[in-house]
């Protein structure tokens, strides 16, 4: 049913016909409150349904005939289906299929995915295999091609590389509504010809470039980056980060994942002030399996903006009609009126986001929390499931860190994470030198980290210190590390994290902890070392597993396993550590790990 959905060029006389009562509507929706996201308005009407598209509301009883079915929403409020317009997929360690299964029930019936996570380590095939994928689901699956792969060329290396010539290849695929989130700043207002060059191939086709500016409090770079076309950023982090991205005339993404709760500070844009909120978009970026299950998806993001004091009418239109005003599918999605897909969510409580029934293309496909239909069954070819690939296994030897001759202690660089947030801060401690080795401390509560390309390639291998993290002993290790998305290991002991590293390049990919030479909790990630292909259920357990394991080690972090994996993206501020060394990202160059 659901590939088949018919563009609205081809239903215009059907959808007239129903309306006009020349023909009987297929389903009539009675007695609900409709929520108006064009006027802010809550209203009595009727709502038919043709061809899986809304013909008429209002007054509706002549679009009914003998074989029509009836559906009464006493005491419910119907509105738009919820629509993300910034996501990653891939950071819910599932298939867009298991995705689709845990987001619909909450009411998120449309995503417009930015799959650069797997475009990392799996190029164009990767991209291709995701969009593929989202064309049989009910989920109405959108994707922007990704802008930065790798994220930051010459300062990482990743599986694969992008420039215009595939972007503007892309821009004709069936699904690719836009480019995605182009992190690399430094390189639009450098002038870059090849950022540039991905700028012009998007906007010739006519589709919106998506924007990562992360740079707080710089207004002057905002507008020349803004001048370059791109007419979106989720990277807001504070109510006046989210107020210039508005008086620029973007659409500011207001996000909050399983890690960065940002809405708390970025809703004050619209909270502590009377400005127009038409441009105001909330989004989830990233998302673990777990908080999709406990706490929801886009119904959670609705739901903690309210509760930050938006007004529920403001929240619903910033998850619809705003969204889809941003990526130009306005005549489709995004409101219940005439013409648009039938995609409606009945409320129970309109303040409280308690979504009871979530139709798709007027069929009901979800009620109680459950989904009432089944989903096709994916497979991913075997070579996906092989990614992981470095030069040689590891050692211990591998992480050592040798100090300067005849020193007792040194000055070294170190990231410093603040939990819940996307920033880290570059910070100088002292480090005292035993036999010979910066090792990691305890009392200091600094890990040792290393990022190992993992892509068949150099088999590089940074190494650096985090604070934070307040492991006891033992590593963890990930291959979902942002956005290359090579081997990154933290530990506090050298052969723990050969363990961490090798147990992962063995299974293809994914989460461990280890401690003392043993394993603690494994997740397999194989389908590129960033997703897996079991049910969304089970891999939120073996999540709950990894992070059990990393609270054994002395870890209390939230969601700590997101803050570990962006360690390695250099494109956000201050200091990060990628295959190739440290960057100071606020100087965009690389920095020595002793800074004395």
């Amino acid at each position: 049913m659901f590939p088949s959905r018919r563009p609205l060029a081809e239903v215009t006389r059907e959808l007239v016909a129903a309306a006009t009562g020349k023909i009987p509507a297929d389903t009539v929706i009675k007695n609900g409150k409709v929520v108006n996201v064009f006027t802010g308005e809550i209203l009595p009407w009727d709502i038919a349904i043709k061809d899986g598209r809304i013909a008429s509301v209002g007054e509706v009883s002549r679009s009914i005939g003998p074989a029509t079915e009836i559906i009464d929403a006493s005491g419910y409020y119907l509105c738009p289906g919820f629509m993300d317009g910034h996501v990653h997929v891939e950071s819910s360690m599932v298939t867009v299929t298991q995705f689709a299964r845990a987001v619909l029930p909450g009411g998120t019936t449309a995503i417009f995915m930015d799959p650069h996570e797997i475009a990392n380590v799996l190029g164009l095939e990767g991209v291709k295999l995701m969009v593929d994928e989202g064309r049989d689901l009910p989920l109405k699956v959108f994707a922007t091609m990704p802008s930065c792969v790798p994220a930051a060329p010459g300062f990482e290396d990743a599986g694969a590389a992008f420039g215009p010539a595939e972007v503007a290849s892309a821009m004709g695929w069936p699904g690719i509504c836009g480019l995605g989130e182009m992190m690399n700043f430094p390189g639009v207002l450098a002038g870059d010809p090849g950022v540039h060059g991905e700028l012009e191939a998007t906007l010739k086709a006519g589709k919106p470039v998506t924007g990562h500016f992360a740079l707080p409090g710089d207004f002057q770079g905002l507008a020349a980056y803004t001048a370059a076309g791109i007419s979106s950023c989720h990277e807001s982090t504070c109510r006046e980060d989210a107020l210039n991205r508005l008086r620029l005339g973007m659409y500011a993404m207001m996000r909050e994942g399983s890690a960065w709760h940002d809405i708390k500070a970025t809703i004050k844009s619209l909270t502590e002030t009377r400005i127009d909120s038409r441009r105001a978009v909330l989004v989830s970026d990233d998302t673990h399996p777990e908080t999709l299950l406990s706490a929801g998806h886009l119904n959670h993001v609705v739901r903690r903006a309210i509760e930050e004091g938006l007004d529920p009418v403001r929240a619903i239109q910033a998850v619809t009609i705003n969204t889809a005003e941003c990526f130009g599918v306005a005549r489709d999605l995004g409101a219940i009126a005439p013409g648009r897909f039938a995609d409606i969510l009945f409320l129970k409580d309109l303040a409280g986001v308690e979504v009871d029934k979530v139709m798709v293309d007027g069929r009901v496909v979800a009620a109680g929390g459950r989904m009432l239909i089944d989903l096709p069954a994916v497979t991913y070819p075997d070579r996906v499931r092989h990614s992981v690939h470095l030069k040689e296994p590891l050692t211990a030897a591998h992480f050592r860190l040798a100090a300067p001759a005849g020193r007792s202690q040194v000055q070294v660089r170190v990231m410093e994470i603040i939990e819940a947030n996307v920033i880290t801060r570059h910070v100088i401690t002292t480090m005292p030198v035993v036999d010979g080795q910066l090792q990691a401390t305890t009392g200091g509560d600094l890990a040792k980290v290393a990022v190992v390309e993992r892509h068949g390639g150099n088999g590089s291998i940074g190494l650096g210190f985090v604070r934070g993290f307040g492991f006891q002993g033992g590593a963890v290790a990930s291959t979902v590390a942002h956005d290359s998305h090579n081997l990154l290991i933290v530990g506090m002991n050298d052969a723990d994290m050969a363990l961490a590293g090798n147990t992962l390049a063995q299974c293809g990919g994914g989460m461990v902890a280890a401690r003392d030479g043993k394993v603690l909790a494994l997740l397999p990630l194989p389908i590129a070392g960033l997703m897996s292909d079991r049910p969304v259920e089970e891999v939120a357990g073996q999540v709950a597993a990894v992070q059990r394991a990393w609270q054994e080690l002395g870890c209390r972090l939230v969601s700590p396993f997101m803050t570990m994996a962006l360690l390695s993206l250099p494109v956000l501020p201050e200091l990060r550590l990628t295959n190739r060394g440290l960057v100071d990202t606020l100087q965009f160059k690389f920095v020595d790990l002793i800074a004395d």
